[in-house]
């Protein structure tokens, strides 16, 4: 007869291979967000800034090239920053500079392994600026071509430093949309159907981020896929709202000491109508500016932290309402989904 502790030990192993099949007898992949050090568990992004800059080279698409500046000197800077942040209770920074801006993998990951900060990198082109950071090959190819593109970074690694982007980073111009702007949401969306990942939209006005939506809708992707960044700039809050009730992620990501009023507001109001579960914060702080001599002047990333939570705290959140914020809204927005 099977005696007690073989009975629950057998148990347990059934429960393990039963949780790792999925319902129709197809193994479950893990599901991991992608860092600049390898993937982990979401739940261990733990308190997170959806939207900072690390280094930054506003050069443009046909000018930018390797070797404009010092990357040492990058380094120095911008570690004693990330550093700081990592002491005031930051567990994890998004770092949303797209490529032909200034993505650096390699540099996040020497930050990453000094701070102790988990560092996200991403995959995408930047169509705003009026297309400054456009490379000339996004105008001659698909959204499939691109699409195609991002997938091989996610799958293989942004070469040559085989570091896996763990978000989309894309940007749009204020609406309508115009035709390279519609075909890098295409993009994005058409990539995060073969890899889960979410994208964020440098977005310029509500106009525009409803027709991001439209889009998504023709793709057949959930609206909660994208990340309208830079909600903040558009003043009809209804269109905020609007964007929440569709599934989509609203990103108020500006928090300054100049703007702390408006982003306590704005995350009051969106919490008053319901919609606390579909909104990021951040601060769109730094960075190490290429071109500019020492890399020019770097907002830290502390302030949000040090300041803009006891003002919010002040106005009436409360610490479960932090822990949205900061811990489960980012979470949910950075999980892969299929």
């Amino acid at each position: 007869m099977m005696n007690r502790r073989t009975f629950f030990a057998l148990a347990s192993v059934e429960f393990v291979i039963f949780a790792s099949w999925g319902a129709e007898g197809s193994p479950r992949r893990p599901v991991h967000v992608h860092t600049v050090l390898g993937p982990i568990s979401p739940r261990k992004l733990g308190r997170t800034l959806m939207h900072e800059h690390v280094l930054v080279d506003f050069i443009g698409a046909d000018k930018i090239a390797p070797g404009r500046y010092d990357s040492e000197e990058a380094f120095r800077v911008s570690f004693p920053r990330l550093r700081k942040l990592k002491s005031v209770g930051c567990d994890t920074l998004v770092e949303c500079t797209p490529n032909f801006i200034g993505r650096n993998p390699e540099l996040l990951r020497r930050l990453s392994k000094a701070s102790g900060l988990n560092i996200i990198t991403n995959t995408g082109l930047y169509g705003a600026a009026e297309d400054k950071f456009v490379p000339s090959f996004a105008y001659e190819e698909s959204a499939d071509q691109l699409a195609a593109r991002w997938v091989m970074e996610f799958e293989e690694g942004i070469p040559p430093t085989g570091i896996r982007p763990g978000f989309i980073k894309i940007g749009v111009d204020a609406g309508p949309l115009s035709e390279i702007d519609a075909k890098l949401v295409r993009a994005a969306a058409r990539t995060h159907r073969r890899t889960g990942l979410a994208f964020a939209a440098h977005t310029g006005d509500g106009i525009a981020a409803m027709a991001e939506l439209d889009v998504l809708e023709e793709e057949g992707v959930a609206a909660s896929a994208f990340i309208w960044v830079h909600a903040q700039s558009e003043r009809n809050s209804t269109l905020h709202l609007r964007a929440a009730e569709r599934g989509a992620w609203v990103e108020f990501d500006g928090i300054s000491p100049e703007t702390l009023d408006q982003h306590v507001e704005l995350v009051v109001r969106t919490k008053r109508a319901g919609h606390l579960n579909r909104v990021l914060i951040s601060q769109d702080a730094g960075w190490y500016h290429v071109g500019e001599p020492a890399g020019g002047s770097y907002r830290g990333y502390d302030f949000l932290f040090m300041h803009f939570l006891p003002a919010l705290r002040k106005a009436g959140a409360t610490d479960d309402d932090i822990q949205t914020l900061l811990v489960r809204n980012p979470r949910e927005a950075l999980t892969p989904r299929s």
